[in-house]
């Protein structure tokens, strides 16, 4: 059988896919696409009236550099999946964020998959709700070559990304005139404008300019990690003063909202989201880039490396947190923030259900940035049907009903249930006997499995303390858990 997520982890999401070509009936690189980007449920939309000759000349097709993909995948989906609920009967993603209405939560992040104006339109046209475009400045901007690199594991995809990429090299008259004709031949969608001043004077002029464009609202950028210049970026975004004053003078100057993006690089974010709150901020964005080094000699500059910005999806957890500390801690909620201020995720979101986590701690949309470099602007598709779908399936009409329900399950560690435990419990059908439980266990755990000649783990009950990293690092899921219980004494 098949291991469908495996192969779609292999799967090159080509361009015009030879596979899909190929084959007279249905989408199959669609199809492998949506399982790739956690949305099998609707894998079976693009495989409709394929035959086994469409799999036999998809798989003949590919062009994979090591083997094909192996395609014949409708029996499986169709064996793991319902089939799939009518688009039109899925509910709406609407969502307001900052009073202005948004069709779904999806944003392109100021960066550099939103430069000039075909981009975002091309963005905006496959579905995007809007754009927080790359960041627009006064200053003489002059990029490095490469300026780019990538960390990665066992093979995958990178996981983690780094950039030295800074703002917009366009002419600030050119980029407003972009904004300006991106909302006037797209009215429906939300154009927001990331700016960067050196002076209060500067940071109201190009605040003002983005109002007069016809913006739906301005983003402070006081988190970019590798200004070339002191006292810009990040250097903002660490003075809890500064924000302040940038804040609240921009707040006075324009109508539209203000929305302060923040720098991870500090110790806690709730200090700096206060300081964006009696700024007056409408909205926050939150993550920008973290500080970070990485050694790859394929990524120097003249035989030179230095700081920048570190994401992907190796981030989501740090942005998490960080959500956390401004939707989740007892001071915002004193602060009353959480009713004033609406938040913009960023951090490593590939997947609806990143997206989903988000969410889930607060945030009114999410920004992407990492993802598109590395895949497109198409996994729009996903992340709307995916999202779309999971509302369905627990029967929430209304995407607002999910912002912020699994703040009350966050709690301190010293709240912890210490009391009780889990034991795993493996599956003997799905385990190959590969070990790998068993080493971890051996090596990084509690010598709590043995492993015989049989090669069948076997859990040895008085040792083990129901950590879970067998779970973790089985690689055919064979490891599930038991029923939380009492510990014994």
């Amino acid at each position: 059988m098949i291991h469908l997520n495996e192969e779609a982890a292999r799967c090159l999401l080509c361009e015009n896919a030879p596979c899909s070509q190929a084959s007279k009936h249905g989408d199959i690189a669609r199809a492998i696409r949506a399982i790739r980007f956690d949305n099998s449920a609707n894998a079976g939309r693009w495989l409709v009236g394929c035959t086994e000759e469409d799999y036999a000349v998809a798989e003949a097709a590919c062009i994979h550099y090591d083997k094909p993909i192996r395609i014949a995948i409708k029996a499986a989906v169709n064996d793991q999946t319902e089939a799939p609920t009518p688009v039109d009967e899925l509910p709406s993603l609407e969502l307001n964020f900052c009073d202005i209405v948004c069709e779904n939560p999806f944003f392109l992040a100021s960066s550099a998959v939103c430069t000039n104006y075909d981009m975002v339109a091309r963005a905006l046209e496959a579905g995007w709700a809007g754009v927080f475009y790359k960041t627009i400045c006064k200053q003489d901007i002059r990029e490095v070559s490469p300026r780019f690199d990538a960390v990665r594991k066992e093979g995958t995809p990178f996981i983690g990304f780094r950039n030295m990429e800074q703002l917009s090299e366009n002419p600030y008259e050119m980029d407003f005139d972009i904004l300006r004709r991106l909302k006037q031949n797209y009215p429906t969608k939300i154009i927001v404008a990331s700016i960067m001043g050196q002076s209060e004077e500067e940071w109201i002029e190009l605040a003002k300019m983005a109002e007069a464009a016809g913006c739906d609202a301005v983003e402070l950028n006081f988190s970019c990690p590798q200004m070339k210049l002191s006292g810009l970026g990040s250097d903002i975004g660490q003075s809890n003063e500064l924000i302040l004053c940038y804040t609240s003078c921009i707040k006075e100057a324009v109508k539209i909202p203000v929305i302060p993006k923040m720098t991870p690089n500090v110790a806690s974010m709730t200090p700096p989201a206060l300081a964006s709150y009696y700024g007056g901020a409408h909205g926050i964005s939150a993550i920008n880039t973290i500080k970070s080094i990485t050694m790859s000699h394929d990524a120097e500059v003249s035989e030179k490396k230095t700081v920048s910005g570190y994401s992907g999806k190796a981030v989501k957890p740090i942005a998490l947190r960080m959500i956390y500390e401004m939707t989740g801690s007892a001071l915002l909620h004193k602060a009353g923030i959480e009713k004033h201020v609406d938040i913009s995720g960023i951090g490593g979101i590939e997947t609806w259900r990143d997206a989903l986590e988000f969410i889930q701690l607060g945030c009114r949309n999410v920004q992407v940035c990492t993802a598109v470099m590395q895949y497109g602007y198409r996994i729009i598709d996903d992340l709307i049907l995916g999202l779309k779908t999971y509302m369905h399936s627990r029967g929430i009409t209304e995407l607002k009903k999910l912002v912020g329900e699994e703040l009350k399950n966050i709690v301190m560690p010293s709240d912890l249930d210490r009391e009780t435990m889990v034991f795993p419990k493996i599956d003997r059908e799905k385990c190959i006997g590969c070990g790998r439980c068993y080493i971890s266990c051996m090596d990084g755990g509690h010598q709590a499995i043995e492993f015989g000649e049989d090669r069948k783990p076997r859990i040895i009950g008085q040792r083990c303390v129901g950590c879970h990293l067998c779970k973790l690092v089985c690689p055919t899921g064979a490891i599930g858990a038991a029923k939380r219980m009492n510990k014994t004494k």
